[in-house]
């Protein structure tokens, strides 16, 4: 009997103590599951926050590239002539209607579409010389800004008035496949339009720094009248500069129709002010910065319509012209034009 009741007091105080134990344990253990569950979603937030600003960075690139490459044609023509071209942004236009013509209408790959967009806008660069520069009175600053900004409207309305005012979807002409690099993911037409657009300024600088006709386009640039005294056929040279910043915006309107799969005759003006914003930026007349500012405006442009908003995304396009206007007019990386030196 004593011992029926000394076998009950620990049954019952070994009952308390297993109910105490878990008491203290529950909590214990949901609060430390609860810390696990919050590290685990910390560390995959961190990795996704990550992945998302590389993958941001490299749509940057690609939207920079297409901006380097128009901002080089108005670069080349303002170091040459210093004169804003403004028919600039039109002739990248032209250029993405001959590219997305030939695909279509004539079959021809991608690569022929570049081709015949880079000829058709030379050929147009060259004809915009005779009609809209050198006719124009040189004693008069501002004749051949409005001059060309005249070309910009005809050539505008030509296109309108041929093609029609709505939007026209570019073909795809690239097989897409998509490569994963850790938390990026790159489509081939990315890397295509990134390949062309860094070769395209790895060749011109190499052409403006190691060839004679590159030598020509910085003496000019320097200052005509001791050019031609050295030389220097400044009216050839003037020709070169309109032939190649024209055929560079023809390739960078077939590269813009094929990034964004569509094209409209209005499309002209917006990337005429995208590369006016790039030429201040990176330095008038200069044109590796030129190219850098570039790629720099596409990387700030998609990274704040990806965390602030796709309608703040032009506003900050025109707050860093204004702050270079205000704080830096020789852009980033110095005006080389023959005033300033």
């Amino acid at each position: 009997m004593a011992l029926d009741t000394r076998l009950r007091g620990y049954e019952r105080s070994l009952f308390k103590l297993c109910r105490a134990a878990h008491r203290e344990f529950r909590p214990a253990t949901a609060a430390t599951l609860q810390r696990g569950k919050r590290g685990a979603y910390n560390a995959h937030r961190a990795a996704f926050t990550a992945g998302m600003i590389y993958q941001q960075l490299i749509n940057g690139l690609m939207l920079g590239a297409s901006y380097a490459l128009v901002a080089i044609g108005y670069t080349l023509i303002f170091g040459v002539l210093n004169l804003l071209y403004f028919a600039h942004g039109e002739i990248f236009m032209v250029g993405a209607f001959v590219g997305l013509f030939l695909v279509v209408y004539a079959g021809a790959n991608i690569y022929g579409a570049l081709a015949g967009a880079m000829v058709a806008c030379a050929i147009i660069g060259v004809l915009s010389v005779f009609v809209a520069i050198r006719p124009v009175p040189k004693d008069r600053p501002l004749a051949p800004l409005i001059s060309t900004i005249g070309l910009t409207i005809v050539l505008q309305n030509l296109a309108v008035y041929f093609i029609g005012g709505q939007q026209l979807a570019f073909p795809e002409t690239i097989k897409q496949t998509l490569y994963h690099v850790g938390p990026v993911t790159v489509s081939s037409t990315q890397i295509f339009i990134l390949g062309v657009a860094i070769g395209l300024m790895i060749l011109l600088w190499l052409f403006i720094e190691r060839t004679k006709m590159g030598r020509g386009i910085r003496a000019v640039a320097e200052n005509h009248e001791t050019a031609a005294l050295l030389g220097v056929d400044v009216n050839r040279i003037i020709l070169v500069t309109f032939i190649i910043g024209s055929g560079i915006a023809g390739i960078a309107g077939v590269l813009d129709g094929l990034k964004n799969s569509s094209i409209s005759p209005f499309m002209g003006l917006s990337a005429a002010v995208k590369g006016l914003i790039v030429m201040l930026l990176g330095g008038l007349g200069n044109v590796p910065g030129a190219m850098v500012a570039g790629l720099m405006l596409g990387m700030i442009e998609i990274l704040s319509a990806a965390y602030i908003g796709t309608t703040e995304r032009d506003l900050f396009s025109f707050l860093i012209l204004i702050l270079i206007l205000l704080f830096r007019p020789t852009g980033l990386f110095g005006t080389r034009t023959a005033e300033q030196r």
